[in-house]
C-alpha cells in the first residue's frame, strides 16, 4: 500500500529539492566564470529531438549560445537525438528532412562544423551500447521518479509506457557521458536528468573502477544553467512543436507577420508588462525584448495605448530584424543538401571514434576485454 506523505515530509522536499537548487545556480555562475579563463577544461554536449523544426522558443532557450560557448574555446557538441524522437511517439515522421533543418539551424545560428561535432543519435552504436551496463545501475522506481517520465505516465491516460519512454533518462545519460562530456546546457527542469547521469557515473566508478586503477571512467558532468525566460507560444499556453503555436526559425518574414497578427492578447487597449495580469501581452513585450527592442517596460510605455495592433507590428518588425541573417544563413545552407549531410556523417564519424573509446574503456573496467 502506497503512503500518502506528511505535510513534514513534503515540506523537508521541497527544502532539499530548494538547496539542491540554489547550489546548482552558484555551482552555474562559477563554471560560466571559469570558463572564460580556462575553456579547455569543458566538453559541451546538447542536444535536440528532431520532432519538428526549430523555433523562436529553442534560439533564446539554448540555440543562440552554442555559437559563444563554441567560440569561447570549449569543445562543442550537438546531438541531433533522432532514436528520442519514438520515446514517445508511434513512428519517425518525415526524419530525414527534420533531421537536415536541424542541421541547418544548427549552421545558421553560428556553430562551426570544423571546431564543433555535430552528430546522429542512431549512427553511433557504441554510444548506445552503453545503455546496457547503465541499466544495470538504476532501479525501476528511480526511473519512475524521474519528472519527465512521471509527467508522461500521468499524460497517458492508462496507455502503457513503452520501455523506450521508462528508460529515457538513462538513455540520456549515454549520451552525455560517451562523449565524456563535463558540461550540459539545461534548464532548471531538466536537472534531475543531468543528476542522473551523474549517479550512473558514480556508480560504475563505484563498482568497476578498481579494474582501471581507481581512476574514474567517466567525467562528472555539470549543469550550465539557463536564464532564458520561458516563452509562450502564439496561443499563451506552453510553447510546443506539437501544438503548432510556435514561429520556427525557417519561416519567411511574411509567415512570420501572418502569424504574430494571430498572436493571442487581451483586451485592453494601454499596453503594459505585467507578466501575471497580462500574460500574453507580456509574452509578446519579451520576445521584442530578446530581440534587441529594448527592455519590456520601456517598449510598453512606448506603445502606450496603442492597442495590440501597435504591439504586434512592433514585435513583428523586431523579429524579423533580428533573425533576418540567420535566415538568409539557412537559405543558403539549405540549398546544398549534400553539404549538409557531409557535416553531419563527419561529426557522426567522430562521435563514433570517441565512443569506441569509451566502450572499450567501459569493457575493461568490468574484465569484458577478451580479444
Amino acid at each position: 500500500m502506497t503512503q500518502t506523505p506528511t505535510s513534514a515530509e513534503e515540506a523537508l522536499a521541497t527544502a532539499t529539492n530548494e538547496a539542491s537548487l540554489a547550489r546548482s545556480i552558484a555551482r552555474s555562475a562559477q563554471i560560466e566564470a571559469d570558463i572564460a579563463v580556462n575553456p579547455g577544461h569543458y566538453r559541451m554536449l546538447t542536444g535536440v529531438r528532431p520532432t519538428g523544426h526549430m523555433h523562436l522558443g529553442h534560439y533564446f532557450g539554448t540555440m543562440h549560445s552554442w555559437q559563444s560557448i563554441q567560440d569561447a574555446g570549449v569543445e562543442t557538441w550537438i546531438l541531433v537525438a533522432d532514436y528520442q524522437v519514438i520515446t514517445d511517439r508511434d513512428s519517425v515522421g518525415p526524419i530525414r528532412e527534420r533531421v537536415m533543418s536541424l542541421v541547418a539551424d544548427t549552421l545558421a545560428v553560428g556553430v562551426d562544423p570544423r571546431r564543433s561535432t555535430i552528430f546522429a543519435h542512431s549512427g553511433v552504436a557504441a554510444a548506445n551500447q552503453l545503455m546496457l551496463p547503465f541499466l544495470s545501475l538504476v532501479t525501476e522506481s528511480e526511473l519512475h521518479r524521474n519528472p519527465t517520465v512521471k509527467a508522461e505516465l500521468e499524460a497517458a491516460d492508462g496507455r502503457a509506457m513503452t520501455g523506450l519512454m521508462l528508460t529515457y533518462p538513462v538513455h540520456q545519460a549515454a549520451d552525455i557521458l560517451f562523449c565524456q562530456a563535463n558540461l550540459v546546457p539545461v534548464g532548471k527542469d531538466q536537472l534531475p536528468h543531468l543528476e542522473q547521469a551523474r549517479l550512473i557515473a558514480q556508480r560504475f566508478d563505484k563498482r568497476y573502477g578498481r579494474a582501471v586503477e581507481d581512476h574514474p571512467v567517466f567525467r562528472r558532468p555539470e549543469a550550465l544553467l539557463s536564464e532564458a525566460p520561458l516563452l509562450l507560444g502564439l496561443d499563451g499556453e506552453k510553447m510546443s512543436k506539437s501544438r503548432r503555436n510556435t514561429i520556427e526559425l525557417r519561416m519567411s518574414a511574411d509567415e512570420t507577420a501572418k502569424l504574430l497578427k494571430k498572436a493571442k492578447t487581451d483586451s485592453e487597449r494601454v499596453i503594459t508588462y505585467d507578466p501575471a495580469a497580462r500574460p500574453e501581452v507580456s509574452n509578446l513585450l519579451m520576445l521584442a525584448s530578446l530581440c534587441g527592442a529594448g527592455a519590456p517596460q520601456q517598449i510598453a510605455d512606448s506603445i502606450g495605448d496603442g492597442g495590440a495592433g501597435a504591439l504586434k507590428a512592433l514585435v513583428t518588425e523586431a523579429v524579423n530584424e533580428f533573425f533576418a541573417p540567420i535566415r538568409a544563413r539557412r537559405a543558403e545552407l539549405v540549398a546544398d543538401e549534400g553539404h549538409l549531410s557531409q557535416v553531419l556523417a563527419q561529426g557522426t564519424q567522430r562521435a563514433r571514434e570517441v565512443a569506441q573509446a569509451t566502450l572499450d574503456d567501459v569493457r575493461t573496467a568490468m574484465g569484458m576485454d577478451y580479444a
